[in-house]
């Protein structure tokens, strides 16, 4: 399977996916068979907005004028997603914290270890995990419903801590995202939604794989884990106000690869950069798979804006970007939102610094994220009704 980090490969997905983005997909979108042809696998591209939402959500529509519901649901719970642990930032946190807990308990307990080992090599013995163990590390990707099932057996068959699992993922996954990884396996957990959890049957798996894996020996039992209360929502963010006339610096990161809506606003920057922090997404070292596909995409936006040399830096060379931006006699710094993760967090650092020099950052919200996030309140059901209608 091809992942070319560039729009125009991810429209062309999109395109080709449309005929079977309606009935077809509500019926077969489970399935989890080689080569993955009942789904679109446009997520690689929609994490990095190579390709938005909204344009796939748009293309849908078009399409399906009705009967595609369940794939238009599937791209709206990316945006919940987002928007979900936007008002909630200390999830993130909190789950960060929770993988160095279960690193530092690695590291003094033998048994727990090679566990984890033996699951994240794809050598537990267990039908279908082990396969899918692999083909994610080979190919960065995994169909959604063996990523639930994969999620499943590793908290409640392998009774290994839920937090090294999602950065197990969010390691290898080209499409690894904060929101949509932590939150996923939160809800798998019964994190999420407080006491429901999900369970992994052979049953099941048989069904949606046709029969290639039947596992023995799975949890019978999925009982909820210890969790705090979950934290109230905080104001949904608004973005920053965009004057194009002041002289720019436009920054492009790895959370927005199509940021040419900037330029519709009537920016004209003075000069380009790129700010990539994969290495931010985890303690231990991001796949190659995932490195390849970002720095592709960033190459892929340059192109597109005509500045295909503009220089790159990464968290660890921010003094560097910007003597850049004083070296431009920029007065801002404009930039995507970039919803809470890594490159948020590198962001906020950017604003304190630029402060000191009297720059300001300008971190300008698309329109799909300010009128929909704030719905994230409560369950997806209701972000539905309200953003679907």
């Amino acid at each position: 399977m091809s992942f070319d980090p560039t729009r125009a490969l991810g429209l062309e997905r999109l395109h080709r996916f449309l005929p079977c983005a309606g009935a077809d997909y509500a019926k077969l979108r489970n399935l989890d068979l080689p080569g993955h042809p009942h789904v679109s696998v446009l997520s690689p591209w929609l994490r990095h907005r190579l390709v938005t939402e909204a344009e796939v959500i748009d293309a849908a529509l078009r399409a399906h004028p009705r009967g595609a519901e369940k794939f238009l649901a599937e791209v709206w719970w990316r945006t919940y997603w987002k928007g979900w642990l936007e008002l909630r930032p200390g999830i993130w946190t909190a789950y960060r914290q929770g993988v160095q807990v279960g690193l530092n308990r690695l590291a003094v307990e033998p048994g727990l270890a090679a566990r984890a080992e033996a699951a994240m090599l794809g050598e537990t013995g267990i039908d279908g995990f082990d396969d899918w163990a692999r083909d994610l590390v080979a190919t960065g990707y995994l169909h959604n419903h063996a990523r639930m099932w994969f999620a499943s057996i590793w908290v409640f068959t392998l009774r290994l801590p839920w937090e090294l699992g999602a950065d197990f993922f969010l390691r290898h996954l080209i499409d690894g995202d904060p929101a949509s990884n932590t939150l996923s396996w939160r809800w798998v957990a019964g994190l999420h939604t407080p006491g429901k959890t999900y369970l992994a049957t052979a049953e099941n798996i048989a069904l949606n794989t046709q029969g290639r894996f039947r596992p023995d020996g799975l949890a019978a039992e999925a009982p909820t884990l210890p969790m705090p209360p979950l934290p109230a929502p905080r104001p949904a963010p608004v973005g920053d106000v965009l004057d194009p006339t002041v002289p720019s610096l436009l920054l492009v990161t790895e959370e927005d690869l199509c940021p040419e809506f900037l330029l519709d606003l009537g920016l004209r920057p003075r000069a380009v950069a790129v700010l990539t922090d994969v290495a931010g997404r985890s303690p231990l070292a991001v796949a190659e798979p995932v490195q390849r596909f970002t720095a592709g995409g960033a190459s892929d936006a340059l192109a597109r804006l005509g500045a295909p040399d503009a220089p790159r830096f990464t968290r660890s060379e921010l003094p560097a970007f910007l003597a850049l931006a004083d070296a431009e006699d920029v007065a801002q710094i404009v930039t995507p939102y970039a919803p809470t993760g890594p490159v948020a967090s590198t962001l906020d650092e950017i604003a304190r610094l630029a402060r000191l020099r009297d720059l300001r950052l300008v971190r300008v919200m698309r329109a799909h994220d300010s009128q929909s996030w704030p719905h994230a309140t409560h369950g997806f059901f209701r972000f539905r009704e309200a953003v679907m209608g």
